[in-house]
């Protein structure tokens, strides 16, 4: 009897970690501009110093590939998209939301406020919101399942 519930416990985690890793923002994820409907690059979201940073690691789009940054500043200035960190700081809250952290619109050269969340309905979708005081604009970023 006891060997059942050892094996029912351990079948019963074994189920849950693709649950568990589906809910972590890390990873890369499709960005999809919420203004043509195309989809625009792959972002991969990673781990550092316990704060949540993501790189801009594939141009989809034709003709934004090899595209410099003309719009950044300082040493990101004509410096490759590809590759751009474009998100910087973000920590996780109580809410297993992430804020406190930065976006970067490299066609546009503006930096905002960012807040991310996993999307309760769907897991593998990241509502990824960038604000300026009480404008905001969310779009729908989309995991890659190599």
């Amino acid at each position: 009897m006891k060997t059942i519930k050892t094996y029912l416990v351990c079948l019963a985690l074994l189920l849950s970690i693709p649950l568990a890793q589906a809910q972590q923002i890390t990873g890369k994820w499709k960005t999809v501009d919420d203004e043509t409907g195309k989809t625009k690059s792959i972002v991969e979201l990673y781990n550092a110093n316990g704060k949540i940073y993501g790189k801009v690691s594939k141009l989809l789009l034709p003709e934004d590939q090899g595209k410099p940054c003309i719009k950044c500043e300082g040493k990101d200035y004509n410096q490759p998209i590809e590759g751009l960190v474009i998100v910087k700081g973000l920590t996780k809250n109580s809410d297993n939301e992430y804020e406190g952290g930065t976006i970067f619109d490299p066609q546009k050269g503006k930096e905002y406020k960012c807040k991310m969340w996993i999307d309760k309905d769907s897991p593998n979708t990241l509502n990824v919101r960038g604000y300026v005081a009480f404008f905001y604009r969310t779009q729908k970023w989309y995991r890659v399942t190599e």
